[in-house]
This record gives C-alpha cells, sequence and structure tokens, in this order.
C-alpha cells in the first residue's frame, strides 16, 4: 500500500475549515499539519489547493440487490458508483432475495461485500413476525442494526404483529432502525384509486395513497413504542412537516434514544417533480409537497434530524416504467447524495461544516463506527476530494449505477468530486475507476 500526501487542501471537518497538509500510510491518517515533506519518492503527492478533503461519506440506509436481484445491482456495481459519489462506507438493508432475517444469510453478504466491494461495508439484520430468537443471538459488535419494516415496501418484510412488535423493541440492544408507513391507511387509499382509476392511477396521487396520515400514524407509534421499551430506535426517510413534531434537538446526538434522518430525494423533490419525472420518482415513502420538503430542510439545519441518506434503490427502467401500481418504488443515489448537497451549499442552504456532520460524522456516532466519519490522526484514511467549482452534467455516459439511469439526469452540478480514497487507497479519480478493492468490513465500539 503506497503512502499518500495532499498538499494545501481545505480540510473540512468537525465544524471548522483549516487549510493543511495531510499524509496517509497504510490506510491510516498519520499527521495532519503544515508544510508535510514527502517521506520518500514512493509517496503519491496530489495538490489541494482551492479544493476542499471531507471525510469519506457513511450511507446508512442502502439496497444494493445482492443475491437474488442482481438485475437491477450489484454489491460491486454499487459500492462502485458509491465512490464516484464520495461515499466510502455503506449499510445494506436485508430485503434481499433471500432476505436476511437468519444470521447464516447475514455472514453471506459478508462474504459477498469481502470478495467485491469498492466502498467499506456493513449490514442490518431483518426483523420478521417469527425470528425474534434469532434477533436475540446477534453480537452487536459485529452488525450495524435491526431493521424493522412498519409498511409493506420491497421485499415484503412487512412486521404487523403488535405483540412481536414489542417483544423486538424490548429484547435487544441494537438500534433498531425503522420503515414507517401504515399499512391499513395505504391499503384503504390504494383501493379507492384503484375503483377510479384501475391499475393506470396518475402518478401525482402517490403522495396522497402514502400519505402524511399513513406516515405520522406509524411513525407516532414507533416512537412512543420506544419511549415504553427504553429501545433505541432510528426513523428512516422521514418525508412529512408533521412527522418533525416527534424528534427532539435539545440534546447532543451521542445522548439521543430517538433519532431520525432525511433522504436527499425528500430534500431536492416535491410534488410538483411528479409531472416530469413520472414513476422515476416514485419512493416509498412518497416525496411530498414544497412545504414537506421546506420543513424537512430546516429540520435538517435546526437538528431535528440527524443524518442524510440516500435510500439507493435501483430498478431497471424497464421496471419503473410501468403503471402505477407495477412500477416499483425506489431509485439509484448513492453517486448523486454529496453532490446534490453541494449544490444546496452554492444555494446558499447549508455550509459545507453542516454536511459534513450530517453526512459523515453524525452516521459515525449514530452506529458507534470505529475510527471512520472523520479527519482525525489514527482514524481510517476514508477521504473525498472535492473542486466546488467544475461543473458537470449527469448523463449516460457518467452514470455508474448498474441500472443504467438516474432521476438526476440532465441536472448540472456545480461540484465535482475528483478523488476518492478508501482506507487510503485511491479507488476514483474523475470519472475513472481503479481496480483496488480495499475495503473493510465496518466494525463498532460496543460490547458483544
Amino acid at each position: 500500500m503506497s503512502s499518500v500526501l495532499i498538499k494545501n487542501v481545505n480540510i473540512v471537518n468537525e465544524g471548522e475549515i483549516v487549510n493543511s497538509d495531510v499524509y496517509i500510510e497504510n490506510g491510516i491518517f498519520k499527521e495532519i499539519a503544515a508544510n508535510i515533506s514527502a517521506k520518500s519518492p514512493d509517496v503519491q503527492v496530489f495538490d489541494g489547493e482551492n479544493k476542499y478533503l471531507l471525510p469519506g461519506v457513511i450511507d446508512d440506509q442502502v439496497h444494493f440487490r445482492e443475491p437474488g436481484l442482481t438485475h437491477k445491482a450489484t454489491i460491486e456495481t454499487e459500492s462502485r458508483a458509491a465512490v464516484a459519489g464520495g461515499i466510502t462506507s455503506f449499510i445494506e438493508m436485508p430485503n434481499t432475495n433471500p432476505q436476511t432475517t437468519t444470521i447464516e444469510k447475514l455472514e453471506e453478504k459478508f462474504e459477498i461485500a469481502a470478495k467485491s466491494s469498492y466502498a467499506n461495508y456493513s449490514f442490518m439484520f431483518g426483523g420478521t413476525n417469527d425470528n425474534l430468537e434469532e434477533i436475540k443471538k446477534l453480537d452487536a459488535s459485529k452488525v450495524a442494526a435491526l431493521k424493522l419494516f412498519l409498511g409493506s415496501s420491497t421485499g415484503n418484510m412487512l412486521v404487523d404483529n403488535p405483540e412481536v412488535l414489542e417483544k423486538i423493541f424490548a429484547s435487544t440492544n441494537l438500534l433498531i432502525a425503522v420503515h414507517c408507513e401504515d399499512e391499513e391507511t395505504i391499503k384503504k387509499n390504494t383501493a379507492i384509486y384503484k375503483e377510479r382509476y384501475g391499475e393506470d392511477i396518475p402518478i401525482n396521487f402517490h403522495p396522497i395513497i402514502r400519505s402524511e396520515e399513513a406516515c405520522y400514524l406509524s411513525s407516532s407509534k414507533a416512537v412512543a413504542l420506544a419511549k415504553k421499551t427504553g429501545a433505541r430506535l432510528h426513523v428512516f426517510h422521514l418525508s412529512t412537516a408533521k412527522e418533525l413534531e416527534l424528534f427532539d434537538n435539545t440534546i447532543p446526538l451521542k445522548e439521543k434514544k430517538i433519532t431520525a434522518e432525511v433522504c436527499i430525494h425528500h430534500l431536492w423533490f416535491s410534488d410538483k417533480d411528479y409531472h416530469d419525472k413520472g414513476t422515476f420518482i416514485k419512493w416509498n415513502p412518497a416525496v411530498k409537497g414544497e412545504k414537506d420538503r421546506d420543513a424537512l430542510f430546516q429540520a435538517l439545519l435546526d437538528d431535528k434530524l440527524d443524518v442524510i441518506a440516500t435510500d439507493h434503490a435501483p430498478h431497471t427502467r424497464e421496471e419503473k416504467e410501468n403503471v402505477y401500481t407495477k412500477a416499483p418504488s425506489g431509485g439509484p443515489l448513492v453517486q448523486h447524495a454529496l453532490p446534490a448537497m453541494l449544490e444546496f451549499y452554492h444555494e446558499g442552504k447549508i455550509e459545507l461544516e453542516k454536511i459534513v456532520e450530517k453526512m459523515c460524522h453524525n452516521p459515525a456516532i449514530l452506529f458507534e463506527i470505529e475510527k471512520r466519519g472523520y479527519i482525525k490522526e489514527g482514524y481510517f484514511a476514508d477521504a473525498v476530494l472535492v473542486d466546488l467549482n467544475a461543473p458537470w452534467t449527469v448523463n449516460n455516459e457518467n452514470i455508474a449505477y448498474k441500472c443504467g439511469w438516474s432521476p438526476f439526469e440532465g441536472t448540472t452540478f456545480k461540484s465535482r468530486i475528483t478523488h476518492t480514497f478508501v482506507n487510503g487507497s485511491l479507488v476514483y479519480k474523475n470519472f475513472k475507476f481503479y481496480d483496488i478493492k480495499n475495503a473493510a468490513r465496518l466494525t463498532f465500539n460496543r460490547p458483544a
């Protein structure tokens, strides 16, 4: 493994921007100081002048579709796209085929990632109505979290037995991450619009079918159950203004027992975009109104929302072009999430330091990830070099997802990710990938 020296770069880390040099040795940030000299002729030297060095992004919610759904994506293809987007670590979801609901299936996914991933990796274990005993056997130091679907989505892993749900909440010390939408509300709304339109329901009714009521009913129950049992709860992909009242910004993240996140698509799109984008922006929970989008953004700035994630969930173009009831929900986002957030920076909506807090520092804190998410001496050298003034347009030639499309097609971003380092190795540079798989399994600062 060669050593790396990045000269004269603006480091965005822990709430400040400092110009410095960064020396990386054996995959670790070895020294951060002014005027560091190359220790040997073998050191790779990069000029960081007028560029910004961010910690590698940690994405706590992706669907990389392997095993079983590999016509959509694989751990190899999507982790490759992730490093192009500055994401150097990911936590993948359990709704694959077979589902990750036994320890045996969980370890099989780790084996796949160890051979094929470009980015550091971990996986969530899936809870069901009948696998509580398996949940109790999990080693908290080896698995990222427990994932529960409280509303049905891709993979049909709905946990809808209230007694089982309370037992799960009361029986594990793992962080419980939840998808919150009320199933009965969605079924009732779907039936109304099916009767009116048949299978081809106009896409603009999606946020009415998967409504504010459906989201709030489910998330409020999850929060109440967490308070009752003392469980550690993390609510995925908030999509409504109303749900924000359930969360707190008066205590530090490390002390929170109940946390929440927002995804890129709920910050970028609104229901006005269904007209042009159609089912290509069909997500669960649905993209809702501008009022919701603006409230989510403000809650991100106010720390009611702790993390920015992608919920990267690719489907083929052909699948997404189906009529409403048959078009699956989800879309590819890992390559374009950080550029999208940097666009908000250019618009004056958010500071670089806040982007790093929500995409790098806070996921590391929330999941107790060991020595990642910061640019610190002694930490693993996951880092992203960004040119804030290098415009580029998303098109078929530069989309790295296996599915070959993006909801951002045609969008011009002002900022470009020029270099991505994973454990000290350069894996991506200016739309070029290096066939270097130096990724590692994420480790956690928790007792077993």
